[in-house]
């Protein structure tokens, strides 16, 4: 034997240079195809064969199926994707990552393509340095791309030659039959690799050399190519664990779509297997190269998958919502941040449309605290219910601290993540946007503790005063309406001059009040206790209305 440790070092470090190049070159495309990306799921998703075409579209580009469905996964949970848009999506990307293994086999074993990857890399110095961030972004690319095909060229270097060590490889020649066990096992295997690497694009490239080295035959290494999709849906489940039941169901679907696949090509094994080699063949006039023999089974074989799961959308719909239930108590769950999970999602600006969703969600929030604190004012609560009431107020504002926490350590970690001015720009605004919906439920908490001070002190206000606090409530609720259009996104401008125009109503209404209420305690009409608790509330709206009024500036902004 003549393999040595060193060589082994060798070929770890290849696999790990191929993953590299890989996950470089699949984040530099999602920076520079970010937003085009985001546009072709709005608009290719309204029927599933749309789907199954953005799905392909998307895989092709970014040449990461685990990535596809893992933004998949991310839109289905922030409310962007249904459950059926996102099974054919899924699908597509299925068909999309067998571009990676045509790659390889092309190009990585005819030509040597390490030959021209130094000097790619030559060629990106400057980009890298550049200013503007699709420069740098396709800089990124080309390194990435170098990478990959460095790392395939020390795999096929490293890899040992079977007829060098026989004794160290004789194990593998009792598995290069055509029995079904054989089989089994590899795509056993298959599975296993990709589970442990996370990327089915690498234990592709493991596969196409092993088998160029005369390690395993065309039927094993298929057998490692189906193992090999079913290991790839692991990553979408790992993302959806701490997602909602939708998403959760998403990568379900992707994991039953693909171990059916599997299940009827084993049926079907060793005569697909003799269509495949006879299609590369073309019909027995030439040999059939093993590479493309391969690459031709992991195309075909999905593509058949997609044709006809494809009519059977609605059923794997039904069967995924049947297997996951949602959890008890899922939607009555006021505080739980409902679209940001964490880890779910590195992608630049398409991680902010999960922020773009928290963020509403956050200020419905808000505007739900709004009413119960208007309520509790308003004397809506018996005496006995006064205390429970203060205390779910107080847990409303406890939340909104924690909300914006999250939300903000989220933004943070997306900033960390991109080098986009533009995005970062988008971000800050975002942060500024949560301080200030936060801002707004600690002016509600500060109104119900003022007003449940006014109640221990069993103070009534006169019907001057709760005309007054009524009307500013009825204010402030028209800007926390307008609010939410804003931060969904709708009617910028309407929305934007709408929270400023009430907002100088708010302040007309606040000063007029003071003036009101000092000359109503000079004329003893009420307490001088009673009008500091009056003011105390009518002043706490005014700020709440403050809140809002920046909110809007940070839109017109952007406008």
């Amino acid at each position: 034997m003549n393999y040595s440790f060193f060589d082994f070092l060798n070929l770890c470090g290849g696999l790990g240079l191929f993953l590299f190049g890989m996950k470089m070159m699949s984040e530099s495309l999602q920076k520079v195809a970010g937003s085009r990306m985001r546009k072709v799921l709005a608009t290719m998703t309204r029927n599933r064969f749309m789907g199954v075409m953005s799905g392909l579209l998307i895989t092709s580009v970014i040449q990461s199926s685990s990535a596809t469905t893992v933004m998949v996964v991310s839109f289905v949970n922030a409310g962007l994707l249904t459950l059926c848009e996102a099974i054919s999506v899924i699908m597509g990307a299925n068909i999309g990552t067998t571009v990676t293994a045509w790659l390889v086999s092309l190009v990585g074993f005819k030509f040597s393509i390490s030959d021209i990857a130094v000097p790619a890399i030559g060629l990106a110095i400057p980009l890298l340095f550049s200013k503007r961030d699709e420069r740098k972004s396709f800089g990124e690319l080309l390194v990435g791309f170098a990478l990959l095909f460095i790392g395939l060229d020390f795999l096929k270097n490293s890899v040992p030659d079977i007829n060098s060590n026989p004794a160290m490889l004789e194990f593998l020649k009792q598995y290069n039959g055509s029995d079904f066990g054989s089989i089994l096992l590899f795509v056993l295997i298959g599975t296993v690799l990709t589970i442990i690497m996370q990327s089915s694009s690498a234990t592709m490239a493991i596969t196409l050399v092993i088998m160029n080295n005369g390690w395993i035959s065309l039927d094993v290494a298929a057998a490692m190519v189906l193992g090999e999709n079913i290991g790839t849906t692991i990553t979408a489940n790992l993302a959806a664990i701490p997602a909602n039941t939708t998403a959760k169901r998403a990568a379900l679907s992707h994991t039953l779509f693909n171990v059916f696949g599997v299940t009827w090509v084993l049926i079907f094994f060793h005569p697909f297997c003799d269509l495949v080699e006879w299609i590369v063949s073309l019909g027995g006039s030439i040999d059939p190269d093993p590479l493309y023999s391969l690459s031709m089974f992991h195309s075909l074989f999905n593509t058949i998958n997609v044709l006809i799961m494809i009519w059977f959308v609605k059923i794997y719909e039904k069967v995924v919502c049947f297997l996951i239930k949602p959890r008890k108590g899922e939607d009555e769950n006021e505080f739980k941040l409902k679209y940001i999970t964490s880890n779910i999602l590195s992608m630049g600006e398409l991680s902010l449309l999960e922020a773009d969703k928290e963020i509403a969600h956050f200020a419905e929030r808000t505007q739900k605290m709004l009413f119960k604190v208007e309520r509790f004012v308003m004397d809506d609560y018996k005496a006995k219910d006064r205390s429970d009431a203060m205390k779910n107020i107080e847990s409303y504002e406890q939340a909104s601290d924690e909300a914006e926490t999250a939300i903000a350590n989220y933004l943070f970690e997306v900033s960390y993540s991109t080098v986009n001015e533009q995005v970062k720009k988008d971000i800050r605004r975002k942060l500024n946007v949560v301080s200030e919906i936060e801002s707004v439920a600690d002016c509600c908490f500060n109104i119900a503790k003022a007003a449940a001070r006014r109640n221990k002190e069993k103070i009534v206000f006169t019907d001057e005063q709760i005309h007054n606090i009524q009307k500013m409530f009825d204010l402030t609720k028209r800007q926390i309406d307008s609010l939410i259009q804003l931060v969904n996104n709708k009617n910028i401008m309407q929305n934007s001059d709408a929270i400023l125009s009430t907002e100088k109503t708010v302040n007309t209404l606040r000063y007029k009040a003071k003036q009101l209420s000092i000359n109503n305690v000079r004329e003893g009409n009420y307490s001088y206790l009673s009008g500091t608790y009056y003011m105390d509330i009518m002043e706490e709206n005014e700020r709440l209305s403050d809140c809002v009024e920046k909110v809007a500036k940070e839109y017109l902004i952007q406008a």
